[in-house]
């Protein structure tokens, strides 16, 4: 079975529902059968690469809240995150492009290293010091290392501003064509759809109803089974003569 997520390294619902949710699967009998899949969403898509600004100014400013009203809505998502066991600082952070980390993010997956990076870009955005904004690319690149990946190759993709930007686009397009208009957004075999950092308890549920229409195939009836004849481990079936 298959879940793929759609979120943002801006994002801490996302943050904070990655860990619901893996809390879940964590939990869940046929959590080896499970593939996830991370796509691409861009919350300030058309902020350009270089402006930069601190979250509680961009929250009054892109939501016409109060600084007090931002610094309030900071201490609940760090009381929600620390519920989770997740370290986060609610204040001194920036918000920024992320449409880079989106593009290194699809080169780990093709080296099988998306979840490590993507956990890394997190806690590099919400619980630490260092910006991953401010720093440019080598910041990316140092991320990149940690979750084993090549940092040439990856300063590489950094540096080709076309890497990986098509299939950025396409899981955005998709994210639309699937009714998605905020993340996180679970998508649970193309057949189920969880929005929200929802409680891990939402999640099981999800995992058992979408794993129950997972199930094998129900055989057609077919008649006499002599006549339809098959390979299989051991061999193919030999006809028998009458």
């Amino acid at each position: 079975m298959r879940v793929e997520i759609w979120s943002d390294i801006a994002c801490p619902w996302c943050y904070v529902g990655k860990a619901r949710f893996e809390k879940a699967l964590a939990a869940f009998p046929h959590r080896d059968d499970v593939e996830v899949v991370h796509r691409s969403f861009e919350l300030d898509p058309g902020r350009a690469k270089g402006d930069v600004q601190p979250v509680v100014t961009m929250l009054t400013r892109k939501y016409g809240m109060s600084e007090a009203q931002a610094e309030a809505g900071e201490d609940n998502l760090g009381a929600q995150a620390a519920a989770e066991g997740l370290d986060y600082r609610t204040r001194g952070r920036d918000h920024g492009n992320t449409f880079d980390m989106h593009r290194l993010l699809h080169f780990a997956k093709e080296q099988g290293r998306q979840d490590e990076l993507i956990q890394l870009l997190y806690r590099a955005n919400f619980a630490e010091e260092r910006s991953v904004f401010t720093e440019g690319d080598e910041r990316l690149v140092e991320l990149a290392a940690e979750a084993g990946l090549d940092a040439e190759a990856a300063r590489a993709v950094l540096a080709d501003p076309s890497r990986h930007a098509d299939e950025v686009r396409a899981d955005e397009a998709e994210a639309a064509q699937l009714g998605a208009t905020g993340v996180p957004f679970f998508v649970l075999d193309r057949k189920y759809g969880v929005s929200g950092a929802q409680p891990a308890e939402v999640f099981s549920r999800a995992l058992t109803q979408a794993w129950g229409e997972h199930s094998p195939l129900k055989p057609v009836d077919q008649g006499d089974p002599a006549e339809g004849a098959a390979c299989g481990p051991d061999g193919c079936a030999v006809p028998q003569q009458d």
